[in-house]
């Protein structure tokens, strides 16, 4: 854009800069600027929340001394195989139940009441179960990521239009192949949603999950920080926790606009 397409011209005939007030990142830049003159001032203490500058020093650090990367790399790990395992038995789970009545009534019933305990308060039992390693963790985190998997997808495949599989049925296509190209594709929007939801439910199942007794992760690096009131640590991390997430989301965004583009939408882009 060119400089004089962001300028408008007065009333007297002059230039006239663009209002800030219209602007999304005004108000962020101007809040992280008053935390930053509040934590100079005293006002906010460094052992209560660390000051930005502090933050971007002490993140700067990590990432030099590879101490953040290496922990990082753990949490993807963890997030990344709870995920896989989620969605799988969510996906094989809401195919079961979604394509019979037979299925939905030997399926829904456990699921739905499963679906209703907090997944964080069953940490004590799978500590129980399967010890204080990486079992519980990445088993917290499937059990988080398979509802959401389930139940859109579950929705989507009993939303398919039936005049569609009444018409593909015309055109010879039965069983597998009848799922496979009529069916599944109809329900893809919906999976995709969920794997949207499962996604930011994986990350936030991580932060407590990594709470467990852990040598190594983004979780380790709090708890040690916590312990020496390093909030600007705890801030480093959170960030990250965040920035995770918010890319996750975004490559799941593009995979959704790829794979539906066929699929009409009144706003324009």
């Amino acid at each position: 854009m060119s400089l004089t397409s962001t300028l408008s011209f007065s009333n007297k005939g002059g230039f006239r800069l663009p209002s800030l007030t219209g602007q999304r990142w005004v108000s962020p830049v101007v809040l992280i600027l008053l935390w930053e003159a509040g934590s100079r001032a005293g006002v906010i203490p460094s052992h209560v929340l660390a000051a930005p500058s502090a933050v971007i020093r002490t993140a700067w650090e990590m990432i030099v001394s590879g101490e953040l990367p290496s922990n990082m790399l753990v949490s993807l790990g963890r997030a990344a195989a709870g995920l896989a395992i989620g969605v799988t038995l969510g996906s094989v789970l809401a195919i079961a139940s979604g394509l019979t009545k037979a299925g939905e009534n030997a399926l829904d019933p456990p699921i739905q009441m499963l679906r209703t305990l907090p997944s964080l308060a069953l940490t004590p039992l799978f500590i129980v179960w399967f010890g204080i390693g990486e079992t519980p963790k990445i088993a917290l985190i499937s059990l988080g990521t398979l509802f959401p998997i389930y139940l859109n997808l579950f929705n989507g495949i009993r939303g398919v239009d039936p005049k569609l599989i009444e018409a593909a049925r015309s055109f010879g296509l039965k069983g597998w192949d009848l799922i496979a190209h009529v069916i599944l594709p109809g329900a893809l929007p919906s999976f995709l949603l969920g794997l949207r939801f499962a996604l930011a439910g994986s990350w936030l199942i991580l932060v407590v999950a990594e709470q467990i007794n852990a040598s190594a992760g983004l979780g380790y690096l709090i708890n040690n920080a916590r312990d020496f009131s390093r909030t600007d640590v705890i801030v480093v991390c959170l960030i990250v926790y965040a920035l995770l997430g918010l890319s996750a989301d975004a490559i799941v965004r593009a995979l959704e606009r790829r794979a539906l583009a066929w699929r009409p939408s009144f706003i324009k882009s």
